[in-house]
């Protein structure tokens, strides 16, 4: 917003943080803080996870926003994308005080630009690569900073990993192009396709965004692309048309070169696989196709980044360019992500109680729902998937209607709310989260509608015959549905909420429930 120099040097400078609880936000305070920057912010005062990692960090976050609070000793505000000076005091003080002024992704393409940095991108899956990544990379201790979208169990449930400055690694966000502040060496494309519909109406306007952001690398850069992306593949195609100076490296089951995933198998609670450019079975404990294509797309970029270097170049850039892990490398690369389990929001566990599962997914386009959904059942076979969806924003749940319906079709049993608007829209008439369920339970004839019946008496269900079918119900309010779907659990059940909503609170409610009727019951 302003034309002032982000200063390289962080060593006590005063930063105003306007919106600091967002996971990217506050990431980006945690790299700061390191620096030696002295931290203020501001937010809304409802309780986010983000809450005690800003705490923990000597962030003072004013849980309302008043132009006071914009003091005459800050040397710079950043702020989130969310806001604006016309409905936020705090950023219209600052316009008027004449204060530096840079948003959360002006500030990252800042930092950017002091490392060897490597931005990974696409639709789905960034957090979950950055976060294997950074696992990778610590296991190989890699001077590096990793900035994550969620909280990561390996980084010690912070949203960054801090290790050193030479390389950073950060997960970059394709909405009103946003990225393109980003300068990356190599970035790591994982899909491209159809989102964002209020600012990336077609398909088109998309696949140019991610294009010129591939455009923006520097030459002898490297792309990592998955070959089994329809979208990020031609991508990759344009840049290959436009750019021979790059370096390229595909992966995925169709992928030609080191990183073809030549097997996969899956049993009751792990993923093994292996690749082509090495002999051994890789292992993951988290589930689902879409996270050992995130693992590979990982192990591709530590290895650039932290592999041994070739002993000499070709003249001509090509994909046999690539460093390489020693066998030490491999091994502990390789523990690394037999370790990984996961990061907040994304096929994370919340906790077991009566033997019930309970699961969190941010998943909220019908590829990555699919995907996640498809994981989860393989992973766990021999239990009952019941799955509570909330769909994000009008755009997006008009224009992917159709596909949103057809994501479900896997889960054993549905809950679906209302839809959650996001705060950048209003309300669509004769549009809403009863329209998605209508679409549902046309195509799934194999559940039985029993929104309109009476619940059953609180407690876990009793256990199945093997004969019943699954349930379908729709609560408009998540916050109605703790007792009506306690009630509908039973012993093995696995129980997910999914979506960009906050209906995750419903998990979090029903998992105490479950954990009090243990403890009753002990």
């Amino acid at each position: 917003m302003s034309a002032a120099r982000f200063p390289e040097k962080m060593a006590g400078k005063r930063i105003h943080f306007i919106g600091a609880k967002g996971t990217g936000m506050t990431a980006l305070a945690e790299i700061l803080a390191a620096k030696g920057a002295i931290l203020s912010g501001s937010d809304v005062p409802d309780t986010f996870y983000t809450d005690a990692i800003l705490k923990s960090i000597g962030m003072n976050v004013h849980e309302s926003f008043d132009a006071l609070q914009v003091s005459p000793d800050i040397d710079i505000v950043i702020y989130s994308d969310a806001y604006n000076p016309v409905s936020n005091p705090e950023m219209a003080e600052a316009i008027r005080k004449g204060l530096p002024m840079f948003s959360f992704a002006q500030a990252l393409g800042a930092l950017s630009r002091l490392s060897d940095s490597s931005g990974i991108a696409g639709v789905h899956g960034k957090t979950t690569t950055t976060a294997m990544t950074g696992s990778i990379l610590a296991s190989l201790r890699s001077p590096v900073t990793v900035l994550t979208g969620s909280a990561v169990s390996s980084f010690g449930e912070r949203c960054t990993l801090i290790r050193g400055e030479k390389y950073l690694v950060a997960e970059t966000d394709e909405y009103k192009r946003h990225f393109m502040n980003f300068s990356p060496r190599r970035i790591l494309l994982t899909s491209v396709e159809s989102d964002h519909q209020d600012y990336y109406p077609t398909y088109e306007s998309i696949r140019q965004a991610f294009c010129d952001y591939i455009m923006s690398l520097p030459a002898g850069g490297l792309l990592i692309y998955c070959a089994d992306d329809p979208g990020a593949t031609e991508v990759a195609k344009y840049a290959r048309s436009k750019r021979g100076d790059l370096r390229y490296a595909p992966y995925g089951f169709t992928a030609q070169g080191p990183w073809r995933i030549e097997s996969m198998a899956v049993a009751e609670g792990e993923s093994s696989f292996s690749l082509a450019s090495h002999k051994g079975k890789f292992t993951l404990h988290v589930p689902g196709k879409h996270l050992v294509l995130d693992a590979v797309a990982a192990l591709a970029l530590a290895m650039d980044i932290a592999g041994l270097p070739p002993e000499s170049l070709p003249d001509q850039w090509n994909d046999t360019a690539t460093p390489a892990f020693s066998d030490e490398q491999w091994g502990e690369a390789k523990m690394a992500l037999a370790l990984f389990r996961g990061s907040r929001r994304r096929s994370e566990v919340i906790g077991e109680a009566c033997g019930v599962v309970v699961m969190d997914d941010y998943a909220h386009h019908p590829t990555a729902l699919k995907a996640t959904i498809q994981g989860i059942k393989a992973f766990w076979p021999s239990r009952r998937l019941v799955v509570d969806f909330m769909s994000h924003t009008y755009s997006r749940t008009i224009a992917l209607m159709d596909d949103f319906a057809s994501s479900l079709d896997e889960a054993d049993c549905l809950i679906l709310h209302g839809i959650y608007a996001s705060a950048r829209e209003t309300p669509v008439e004769g549009v809403s989260g009863k329209t998605l369920f209508e679409k549902v339970r046309a195509r799934r004839k194999d559940l039985v509608d029993i929104t309109d019946k009476l619940g059953s008496a609180p407690g876990l269900a009793a256990a199945s015959d093997g004969n019943d079918r699954g349930f379908l119900l729709y609560i408009e309010e998540h916050k109605a549905a703790t007792s009506r779907v306690y009630s509908l659990l039973r012993a093995n059940d696995i129980f997910i909420t999914m979506g960009a909503g906050d209906n995750w609170k419903l998990g979090r409610a029903i998992l105490e429930q479950l954990k009090d009727k243990e403890k009753n019951h002990a």
